[in-house]
């Protein structure tokens, strides 16, 4: 299991082998997967990527958690599956409202999302101090979240 785990959170081991910082690597993962689901599932995508978010943070909580532990570091760089994680909260809530992307949604999305993983104001900051693969995954996934409502904000100026 330890094996599966390191693989599940390094994203097959990008996090360990590429020179950038681990969330450079996370954030396109997650995009690309999310724009797969959008586009493989027909009619109610909606289902689809929320049922995805959740199902991609509970293995992401669990690898992180498993990793984490077998390194001895609380939250080790090389652990990138939570900013796949909320990478993919950022476009479940832009989803929710808006119903259809254009690249420059997901671009938005992608940028926001760094942005507020980068900067981790409050309360993503507190996300942090929970336990295990918790706190490597939540502050991802709160960043996610205020990432997809400020992107919402914009798009409606935009409109």
């Amino acid at each position: 299991m330890s094996t599966l785990a390191r693989m599940l959170a390094t994203v097959g081991g990008l996090g360990d082998r590429l020179p950038v910082p681990g969330t450079s690597v996370g954030s396109p993962v997650g995009l690309v997967l999310f724009v797969l689901a959008w586009q493989m599932t027909p009619g109610d995508h909606l289902v689809a990527v929320a049922v995805g978010l959740v199902v991609l943070t509970a293995v992401a909580v669990w690898a992180s958690d498993v990793e984490a532990q077998r390194r001895a570091v609380a939250d080790p760089g090389a652990v990138v599956i939570d900013e796949a994680a909320g990478q993919w909260a950022t476009l479940t809530v832009m989803a929710v409202s808006i119903g259809t992307f254009a690249p420059r949604d997901w671009a938005l999305a992608f940028v926001l999302f760094r942005i507020f993983d980068i900067i981790k104001p409050w309360p993503v900051s507190s996300c942090e101090r929970l336990p295990g693969g918790w706190g490597i995954v939540a502050d991802d996934i709160a960043a996610g979240l205020f990432a997809g409502l400020v992107a919402l904000g914009i798009l409606a100026l935009w409109r």
